[in-house]
């Protein structure tokens, strides 16, 4: 795999097609968590940041999502687009740096090779090994967790819970098994480290004395939410981690790996297809006035930017690499699959559906 750190990146803050007016839309963003790859959903919303035509009315995001979605809810309030832009970049900056102090670094024959990949390293393979033996109270009882201090040094939770932004963030009751979703007037710090924090890796963070961990489990991103409370009629989910592989997983990484995937995209699948649902019901007439105002049903027209076969083909591993290049390598490949999905479809928001849900998601 090459290494294309040194593509060059779009600076400017003009729309990308023409210079003709064109009307404001509303798009609610679903942002999926995914570790380090959420360094892709980082180059999307950089590039749709410089689209004027697009206003984004809500967002709703788990573990890295929900970091992307607060760096930017942080930064649209304070209302600049090219701020909001430089946030983000400064966010995953900081994460870069923060993780060079890591002993999770690629091995020589991986840097040799233009491998992302961290197989190879000997503190990953024992961390693997002592994660099933034990539990983070042995492990890390102290609970350090370094991206707290990252977010809180860059996001202003009093400005975002002061804007009029939809946000939904979710985690996982330990207790019950079911999502809580934190809303823009109850998120904070803790909410965000909940939402990003896996089980294996991290003590369970608590909130009024609930403990949670990683919303992935339950919601990776909330979508219901945005359909019954957001503003826009058009939902952009913006997916890192693949629902279908044609290979069969051989290795035990692999094979891991592919069971996190299904596991966490288990609960997008059910919401794509209730969302499918009510929209044939919209469509068929089936429901009567009265109940559309009462549920606020209606058609919801939704759309979709994926890493594809770029983030699929990347390691499981991977997901843990903070290497400024390969941040900024995920971030090239968000920023060109955002351009290619507006170059196709962004006269399609605010008229018609580019996903499919019932066509891509219908069982065997």
């Amino acid at each position: 795999m090459s290494h294309p750190e040194n593509r060059s990146q779009d600076t400017s803050s003009a729309p990308h097609r023409g210079g003709e007016a064109k009307p404001c839309r509303a798009l609610s963003l679903a942002l999926q968590g995914g570790g380090a790859h959420g360094a892709f959903t980082w180059g999307v919303l950089d590039r749709l940041l410089q689209e004027d035509s697009l206003r984004i009315t809500g967002i709703s995001g788990t573990s890295a999502g929900a970091m992307n979605a607060v760096v930017l809810a942080s930064g649209l309030a304070h209302g600049g687009r090219a701020h909001t832009r430089e946030s983000l970049t400064q966010f995953w900056r900081d994460v870069s740096r923060d993780g060079r102090m890591s002993p999770l670094q690629r091995s020589t024959f991986d840097r040799l090779m233009g491998n992302w990949s961290l197989a190879r390293n000997p503190t990953y393979i024992a961390m693997n090994v002592a994660s099933h033996l034990f539990s983070p109270y042995d492990l890390n009882p102290l609970n350090i967790n370094p991206l707290r201090e990252i977010l809180e040094a860059h996001v202003d939770f009093d400005a975002i819970r002061a804007s009029a932004l939809k946000l939904f963030i979710s985690a996982t009751n330990v207790h019950t098994g079911r999502a809580r979703i934190f809303t823009r007037e109850d998120i904070s710090p803790d909410a965000i480290m909940a939402s990003a924090c896996l089980p294996f890796l991290f003590q369970a963070v608590e909130i009024d004395d609930v403990p949670y961990w990683d919303g992935g489990y339950m919601g990776n991103p909330p979508l219901l939410q945005l359909y019954d409370h957001g503003d826009a009629d058009d939902i952009l989910l913006v997916q890192i981690n693949p629902v279908e592989r044609k290979a069969t997983p051989r290795t035990a990484v692999q094979i891991q790996n592919r069971i996190n995937e299904i596991t966490f995209n288990a609960s997008l699948v059910g919401q794509l297809r209730t969302i499918e649902r009510m929209n044939r019901l919209v469509d068929q007439g089936r429901l009567s006035p009265k109940t559309l105002a009462r549920c606020n049903f209606r058609r919801i027209h939704l759309h979709r930017i994926g890493g594809d076969a770029q983030l699929d083909a990347l390691d499981a591993t991977s997901k843990l690499n903070t290497e400024w290049p390969f941040l900024q390598h995920l971030r090239d490949l968000g920023r060109e699959a955002a351009d290619n999905f507006l170059n196709a479809h962004c006269q399609d928001i605010g008229h018609c559906s580019t996903l499919e849900a019932g066509d891509e998601l219908v069982d065997e």
